[in-house]
């Protein structure tokens, strides 16, 4: 059995790009899962008050995501955000450095995912 992990990420939208950044993301969680990378646990999306869009979600396991990065259709879609927004370190993300962290929680309505093939994985 391998144990998930719980990852947090940092999209910071480039200028005027915050809209098609919300629409990537709400893509992403439900393409990781389709590709049998991702959990069913839904994603948490929040917005601090520079804009950084906050997701965290959990990954399969740690091969799920060595799988992702060595996958042209999960580097295709990271490819797409790379165009909309910079990644950058949680902790360079004002909210960070209080002891209780505040953001923007964000509803996003995510797709329903397609079961992934469970012939496609194995662990």
């Amino acid at each position: 059995m391998s144990i998930p992990r719980i990852v947090i990420v940092a999209y910071r939208p480039r200028p005027g790009k915050g809209d098609v950044l919300l629409a990537e993301i709400r893509d992403h969680h439900p393409f990781l899962r389709s590709e049998g990378l991702a959990t069913d646990r839904a994603p948490v999306i929040m917005r601090s008050a520079d804009g950084t869009v906050i997701e965290i979600f959990e990954w399969a396991s740690p091969a799920a995501m060595q799988e992702a990065h060595a996958s042209t259709r999960v580097q295709a879609m990271w490819a797409r955000f790379a165009q909309v927004c910079d990644y950058v370190p949680v902790a360079s993300v004002p909210e960070a450095g209080s002891l209780f962290s505040e953001f923007e929680p964000l509803e996003i309505d995510f797709p329903a995912p397609p079961q992934p093939d469970p012939a496609h994985r194995e662990e």
